[in-house]
């Protein structure tokens, strides 16, 4: 039986409210036996101190493999370089490597710090040194917005790859066959490290969209119809967004692909579902090996 991996993404809470709902949704997912969980990094490093605090603390409370998003963004190396030691320090192991985006959002001029790591590729490379961390990065099956070429793209993948990247994953898409394309293309540019497909839980179909322009991410007319007249109807909106995501992933995993990543937006109530769609043997095992964790 082939095994089916995936991971969930969440971002640090900014109040009280937002860290009572995120542990909710940790404590409800937890359960499921993800690979790993990881925790996102604000622009500008502005979640840096939230992001320790909750990796560590999934590190310390739970079962699950944390892992922190780092970027270059407005930081020394030498900054950088001491949160990794940190990081090591606490018993985290897996760190996603980013170049980051410019504080002033997706879209802004980037403007590497000159102490800093400039590019991905640097901050992998930076990271190897301070420890043998799994490093995850970032791949784009549309192209990265900034990027002029497919070449000039994949080239750089590679970079991060030499540099001693172990796995990538990607932005989020919404075509099986856009994430495919890719793949192919990753392979025939001879770079074969893991590929793992982004999925992006998010059923507010306005919040898509503009989470799809900043990124270049093309949204088929197909779908936007279908999210049509659900603006107002919650429950609706989640029953198709649960459909269309369990669509996306079983074309995927019929074309081989056995990883996932699902961007949860610190919600479990899509993720379950979805999740449980990968109904099996080994999908009953993960959950009672994971009740016995608890127990």
């Amino acid at each position: 039986m082939t095994h089916i991996g995936f991971s969930f993404e969440f971002f640090p809470p900014k109040s009280e409210v937002m860290e009572k709902r995120l542990w909710e949704t940790i404590r409800q997912l937890e359960p499921l036996g993800a690979d790993f969980v990881s925790v996102t990094y604000g622009a500008g490093g502005s979640t840096q101190k939230p992001t320790f605090e909750t990796v560590t603390r999934i590190q310390k409370e739970t079962p699950l493999k944390p892992a922190a998003h780092l970027t270059c963004v407005g930081a020394s190396r030498e900054d950088i370089d001491a949160i990794a030691t940190s990081y090591w320090e606490a018993g985290i192991r897996h760190i996603v490597a980013l170049r980051g985006d410019s504080p002033d959002g997706i879209g802004s001029a980037y403007d590497p710090v000159s102490s800093g790591y400039a590019y991905g590729a640097d901050l992998v490379a930076g990271l190897k040194r301070v420890a043998d961390f799994d490093i995850s990065v970032a791949a784009y099956p549309e192209r990265h917005p900034e990027s002029p070429s497919w070449s000039a793209e994949l080239d750089n993948l590679k970079r991060k790859v030499d540099a001693g990247a172990n796995q990538a994953i990607t932005q989020f898409f919404i075509s099986p066959d856009v994430f495919l394309s890719y793949r192919d293309r990753v392979r025939d540019a001879g770079i074969n490290i893991p590929i793992i497909p982004g999925i992006m839980l998010q059923p507010n179909f306005n919040g898509l969209q503009r989470m799809a322009k900043m990124c270049g991410v093309d949204i088929p007319q197909k779908m936007a119809e279908l999210y049509d007249g659900l603006d107002n109807k919650p429950r609706e909106r989640d029953l198709l967004t649960i459909s269309l995501t369990q669509q996306l992933v079983s074309k995927l995993k019929t074309n081989g692909v056995n990883q996932f990543h699902f961007y949860t937006l610190n919600k479990a109530n899509l993720a379950k579902p979805v999740i449980a769609s990968f109904e099996s043997h080994q999908y009953r095992s993960r959950l009672v090996n994971s009740e016995r964790l608890r127990a």
